[in-house]
């Protein structure tokens, strides 16, 4: 089954959206390199403007309204998403 990426937009009526329709996707799900199945998700199939943070990385504070934050704890599952 082909993955359909939200559609992006600044307005924030929208924001709140994305960010759940990513988070229901991700959520509980490992981020692998290149495969998608019930208990992990390819990076491939993240928007390209995306990153993935680890609790104490260290991220540049500029804010980016497109690209999707990925925060996954010690045990690399994801446990929250946001945009910015």
């Amino acid at each position: 089954m082909p993955l359909v990426v939200p559609g992006m937009t600044n307005a924030s009526a929208n924001d709140a959206d994305n960010k759940q329709e990513w988070l229901t996707k991700l959520a509980g799900k490992k981020i692998s390199e290149s495969t998608s199945d019930v208990n992990t998700f390819a990076k491939k199939d993240l928007p390209s403007s995306h990153r993935v943070l680890k609790p104490n990385d260290a991220m540049t504070m500029d804010y980016r309204p497109d690209r999707l934050n990925v925060y996954v704890g010690e045990d690399d599952i994801v446990h929250d998403v946001n945009f910015g």
